[in-house]
């Protein structure tokens, strides 16, 4: 991977927008000054990124830097950051609002990233007189943020130094707070209710799941008629997962490959395990950046769909052989695993975007390394290494901010829509799908339309046909 320092790169205002802003790149407008290759090989990147350029756009780029549409001050503290992020998420403040009083007293369980998006959302949802409290594994926790929203008086279960055995303790607080709704990522802590507190359960109106990765779980629980509670998947509603998987996962997590490696990827030979919504984006983006991408994938559908999107596809022991970069964006346990490793390029970099426990799974006899920030050398026991980034978690949670703000602000106004539906009731125990009049709901909060804007399909006169014309 022999690639441009970021900062001889065109790609350098992209990552330094994204950095210092947590904002989104795809749909958001810029404007270029000057001319000539260099600032073409910018606006081919913005545009790749799904940027569009518009005069008197607040993004302006100039001899390669970001000249406006920076923060005016160093987001120096998590208040601030905080603070920023609700500023622009209006959509998440609509969607709870339109929740009106419903939400007074009820007990709700968040188990999501604990980073600055999610801090807005507990506390808009305390505001609104819901009993907040927020649990979140170590590695994807801000312990800043964790001791603001406490500050704010928000419950939280959560430490970025928490052992295993501190992680599921804090878990079970969450759940002994007898929440009546949970909002999670990886249906972790729902099983967890499932299998320790089955007095929760019985209390519980139902849940709302984050990520694909949780959904799959869930629907194997109630394929068994293990499941004990409605359960809206947030993840499949076309407003989360069109934009928060394909574009905000994609996005920030080769933008956030890039900056750990210090390389522009231009030159790297990459491989992408799984072609859904993640796996789409993170391809496409690598493409745009010049990578040659490889798809690998075991549905022979979406293997499909990577062909003809115009990648390459091969199995997954044959593609990593010479790839510089691998990035699995399964979602699924051991999808690299230790054959899987033993077969990659000498110092190949292995990443995950999106992410499920143990998505990479060394041998326990590999020698573990760090050489970088977030950058582990990997020492297989067959003499080969290999370097892994953000030590197998997701990578644009560890070594960045998670997805951009403005793609969460779609994300949790699905959320609050769920949480909607669930206080409805009427809901039998199993996965759900969020009614499509919510989902487009959501939507329009977001184009700033107002909660009541959303049209749905006409309906349609089955009656009719041609011959009647």
């Amino acid at each position: 991977m022999a690639g441009r320092r970021i900062e001889e790169s065109p790609l350098a205002p992209l990552v330094a927008f994204s950095a210092a802003t947590n904002l989104g790149l795809a749909g958001r407008a810029f404007a270029l000054d000057g001319a000539g290759d260099e600032v073409d090989a910018v606006r081919r990147l913005l545009v790749g990124f799904g940027a569009r350029e518009e005069a008197g756009a607040a993004l302006r780029i100039a001899d390669g830097r970001v000249v406006a549409g920076l923060p005016e001050h160093p987001l120096d503290s998590a208040a601030a950051r905080l603070d920023r992020a609700r500023a622009r998420m209006p959509a998440t403040a609509a969607a709870v609002a339109a929740l009106g009083d419903r939400l007074a007293g009820v007990r709700i369980g968040v188990s999501l990233v604990l980073e600055p998006k999610t801090a807005v959302l507990a506390l808009l949802l305390a505001e609104a007189g819901a009993e907040v409290a927020l649990f979140a594994f170590a590695a994807e926790t801000d312990d800043a943020v964790a001791a603001e929203l406490r500050a704010r008086g928000v419950a939280v279960h959560a430490s970025a130094g928490a052992t295993p055995a501190e992680e599921r303790r804090h878990a079970l607080a969450l759940l002994d707070g007898r929440p009546q709704l949970l909002v999670d990522d990886g249906a972790h802590v729902v099983r967890l209710a499932h299998a320790e507190r089955p007095d929760v359960v019985a209390g519980l109106l139902g849940a709302a799941e984050e990520t694909t990765s949780g959904v799959g779980p869930l629907r194997a629980m109630a394929a068994d008629g293990a499941l004990r509670v409605p359960v809206i998947a947030a993840n499949d509603a076309v407003t989360k997962t069109f934009f928060d998987n394909r574009h905000g996962t994609g996005e920030t997590c080769v933008l956030a490959i890039a900056r750990t490696l210090d390389d522009d990827l231009s030159a790297s030979r990459a491989v992408v395990v799984g072609f859904g919504p993640v796996g789409e984006g993170v391809a496409e983006r690598l493409r745009v950046l010049g990578a040659r991408v490889v798809v690998v994938e075991v549905d022979p559908r979406r293997e499909l769909a990577a062909r003809f999107a115009g990648y390459a596809t091969a199995p997954l022991l044959d593609a990593v052989t010479d790839a510089d970069l691998v990035v699995s964006a399964t979602g699924a346990a051991r999808t690299v695993d230790e054959r899987v490793l033993a077969a990659c390029a000498e110092d190949a970099v292995v990443a995950v975007a999106g992410g499920a426990p143990e998505e990479v799974l060394p041998p326990a006899r590999a020698v573990r390394e760090r050489i970088a920030p977030h950058v582990e050398r990997l020492r297989l026991p067959g003499g080969r290494s290999v370097r892994l980034l953000a030590g197998g978690d997701c990578v644009n949670i560890v070594a960045g901010e998670g997805n951009p703000i403005d793609v969460m602000d779609l994300s949790f106004a699905v959320q609050a829509a769920a949480l909607g539906a669930l206080l409805e009731g009427g809901l039998a125990p199993g996965v759900h799908v969020l009614p499509d009049a919510a989902d487009r709901r959501a939507a329009a909060l977001a184009l700033g339309r107002g909660a009541g804007a959303a049209h749905g399909v006409a309906a349609v006169d089955w009656r009719r046909t041609r011959f009647d014309l």
